[in-house]
């Protein structure tokens, strides 16, 4: 189905494209909890912000790390490699018991019960500063899969994952009165791409998101969505590299290519820097955002790096907006949840200078 995107504010023309930036948190902060990781962001950027994440703050701090060690307890798998996720070579790896099955209705990911305690808190900020929607992330199925059953199992159960999301989207959506915007995450795909040969992506980009644009169809109809692109943020360390943008803009335009018009996409993060790694200070590695095609959604450059100097970040912006022809929205690589409070402070107010300095 072919995508039929529009902005929710007024800072894109009538084709879509951006004329003014906007800020975009990808999704966790260091917080005590999540009233705390939001009255932060408001207060840094909240006129600036079309969407607003609870903050992922506890045991969500670290994405799915916790969902996935829950599986320890789950009765139709068992633990086949112990992992401690202080690395990427230290993760845990199940498989499915013999003689069991798992099915969607017995994977619990949390995501809605997650959401329905924050939203008071969220309803407390939007009456203070108003506009941003709740936004809630939503890892992919493939991503899940993978990272639960290793390479051999990615693709195997990928669909009951699928339909567990599903089923949080769906009571999200109703608690929130659809009130929400759900963003799609995932790592497994965009790094994937990169280590893909050029003449494969694109034939490869076009199955991974036939995927994810199943995930959203199975939301309810008239759903928000962005999506988030990432290179991986375990412990603030990247699992994949870009040599260049060329697999960011690969993979965003096969999603944009068969995105459900009737699900509006809103935006299109890509990482730019990689977790701790600042982005590239080269024209030549922006260059491939030139062929970026997201009609009426928006580009969210993530390359807002609270440790690189701001002249750097603001040439940066220069590379990223003369091959877009317009203004790029602002954010970081991943969420913040990573890093201290004071360091993730001082990204939002990267962000902040790179919107209008």
């Amino acid at each position: 189905m072919t995508s039929r995107t529009t902005s929710r504010d007024s800072s894109s023309d009538g084709e879509g494209r951006a004329t003014t930036r906007r800020a975009h948190l990808v999704g966790s902060f260091p917080a005590d909890d999540a009233a705390e990781a939001m009255r932060i962001a408001a207060t840094r950027l909240g006129p600036d912000l079309d969407h607003l994440p609870d903050g992922e703050t506890g045991d969500r701090r670290s994405w799915i790390t916790t969902i996935i060690d829950g599986f320890r307890h789950h009765p139709a798998l068992e633990l086949v490699r112990p992992g401690d996720w202080s690395s990427y070579q230290a993760t845990p790896r199940y498989r499915v018991r013999r003689g069991e099955q798992l099915t969607a209705d017995t994977i619990d990911l949390g995501i809605a019960a997650a959401a329905e305690s924050s939203l008071p808190a969220y309803r407390d900020q939007r009456g203070t500063i108003g506009g941003p929607r709740f936004q809630v992330g939503i890892p992919g199925a493939l991503d899940l899969a993978m990272f639960t059953f290793g390479p051999a199992g990615m693709l195997r159960y990928a669909d009951r994952f699928a339909g567990a999301l599903a089923r949080e989207m769906r009571a999200v959506h109703a608690t929130t009165g659809g009130d929400v915007l759900f963003q799609i995450e995932i790592p497994v795909e965009l790094i994937l791409l990169t280590r893909m040969p050029a003449p494969a992506r694109k034939p490869l980009a076009r199955l991974l998101a036939g995927r994810v644009t199943a995930l959203a169809l199975a939301a309810p109809a008239g759903a928000e969505f962005g999506v988030h692109l990432c290179l991986g943020d375990l412990n603030h360390r990247a699992l994949g590299a870009l040599k260049d943008a060329g697999p960011v803009v690969d993979l965003a335009n096969a999603l944009v290519a068969r995105w459900p018009s009737d699900r509006p996409l809103r935006y299109l993060h890509g990482p730019l820097a990689a977790a701790d790694n600042p982005p590239a200070d080269d024209p030549a590695f922006y260059r491939p955002l030139r062929d970026l095609s997201l009609g009426g959604a928006r580009f969210v450059a993530g390359y807002a790096h609270e440790k690189q100097d701001l002249h750097p970040q603001q040439r940066i912006r220069g590379y990223v907006e003369d091959a877009l022809g317009s203004p790029a929205d602002v954010s970081t690589s991943c969420g913040l949840g990573r890093r201290d409070q004071p360091s993730a402070i001082a990204a939002l107010d990267r962000i902040k200078e790179l919107l209008y300095g």
